[in-house]
């Protein structure tokens, strides 16, 4: 693959499994210095042995003092610069009526996915500034442009990011940093056969059946894998999109709905 991040300083939270593991690596063999951040030991672990060359940290982005701490450290490695952040941390919550959800659960959902963006997001602006410019990638999903029943702290959270985005991209254009957010669809993997689950399990359904469901109102009649995200976080923080911002990039085969 063509250095198109060569020397470029990448920030990816979450990004020690996942979707968060998929664009860090995409970005590494496109030559950027990567640090990733996850509050998963195990998954922190085994990413630190598979790619030495990496900075890993222990964050829970939900928490200011971690936020904090982390970007000490990355101010150091980096030499007080950043190229590229990307917002990828994220849980799905709680699955149920609005009346079922515990304010808790709605509590923990919003500060995992939107607040955590804020947090780290604030105390990448000046390191982001310090390099003249560059991207913020921030990862919300279909059901931050479609309704979705069953998971309102979820779809809040991600619509909340979808503002955050274009709100930030006029802020921060002027200083030359943009701002875009991606939206994944229906994504292969282990999580989403979790909510995939939780979600068979409240309509009443088999799980095959609710995966049959999913796919079905994706037009292509696909579910996407994580490396699709990664291309286009590629193509947003590489030279290919160096006038794109603001924007949201749906990715996942056009998901017509999430009822």
């Amino acid at each position: 693959m063509t250095a198109t991040l060569a020397d470029r300083r990448a920030l990816v939270t979450a990004g020690a499994a996942g979707i968060g593991l998929a664009i860090a690596s995409a970005f590494d063999a496109a030559g950027a210095r990567v640090v990733v951040c996850d509050v998963d030991a195990a998954a922190l672990e085994r990413t630190r042995q598979a790619h030495p060359d990496w900075g890993v940290l222990h964050c829970d982005v939900s928490r200011r003092d971690e936020v904090d701490t982390m970007f000490t450290g990355l101010a150091e490695r980096f030499g007080g610069a950043l190229d590229i952040l990307v917002n990828n941390a994220g849980i799905a919550g709680p699955t149920g009526g609005i009346e079922t959800i515990e304010p808790q659960d709605w509590e923990r959902a919003i500060a995992i996915n939107l607040t955590g963006a804020f947090l780290v997001t604030r105390r990448a602006v000046p390191l982001l500034r310090a390099a003249g410019g560059g991207a913020i990638i921030n990862l919300s999903s279909a059901a931050g442009k479609l309704g979705f029943p069953l998971r309102t702290p979820y779809s809040a959270s991600k619509f909340g990011i979808v503002g955050l985005t274009e709100t930030l991209a006029m802020e921060l254009g002027p200083d030359q940093i943009r701002v875009n957010a991606i939206l994944p669809g229906v994504v292969a993997g282990d999580r989403q056969d979790r909510v995939l689950a939780a979600k068979a399990q409240a309509n009443g359904i088999s799980l095959d059946e609710q995966r049959q469901r999913a796919v079905s109102r994706v037009s292509m009649r696909v579910m996407v894998q994580a490396d699709d995200i990664a291309q286009a976080a590629l193509y947003l923080a590489g030279p290919a999109g160096r006038y794109v911002s603001g924007e949201r990039l749906s990715v996942g085969g056009n998901l017509e709905s999430l009822s």
